[in-house]
């Protein structure tokens, strides 16, 4: 990966939705050469998906909570039972004094109670610790030197 396809990801993740020819423009490629470098990008991998970022307050999934995951087992084993609970949007398997951690959205605090429940349900499950975020001061893409 050079320099160019570092421009590329930088712009791509400020506005994906921008057309080829102006992409190309902002780093010195015609629409063409943009577009077989973004599908290069998109085999390798480097690429994963194109998303939107939809304001989740606005859409009533204004609480947001991390949650660390206590285990009597390995949880690495339990990643589909997180993933069929939709409010669960993320889920790492970390080291240190839990076993996982998940990024939980919903509308209300009940709501949050609620899969906390569900989350307890899950075999091996032994305990949860939330943090509920308050506000949100930024959010970011990775920084051009970091691609």
């Amino acid at each position: 990966m050079d320099h160019v396809d570092r421009a590329l990801l930088t712009q791509l993740q400020q506005d994906a939705t921008q057309p080829y020819a102006a992409l190309g423009q902002s780093v010195g490629l015609s629409a063409g050469a943009a577009h077989e470098r973004v599908r290069k990008l998109r085999e390798r991998g480097v690429i994963r998906r194109t998303v939107i970022e939809v304001d989740q307050a606005a859409v009533g999934r204004g609480v947001l909570a991390y949650v660390m995951v206590d285990s009597t087992a390995w949880m690495g084993d339990a990643a589909e039972q997180f993933a069929a609970l939709p409010e669960i949007q993320e889920a790492h398997v970390i080291a240190g004094s839990a076993s996982l951690l998940v990024k939980v959205r919903t509308a209300t605090t009940e709501q949050l109670q609620d899969v906390l429940r569900r989350i307890y349900a899950i075999e091996g499950v032994s305990g949860t610790h939330a943090t509920i975020v308050l506000e949100t001061f930024f959010e970011r893409p990775l920084p051009p030197q970091e691609l």
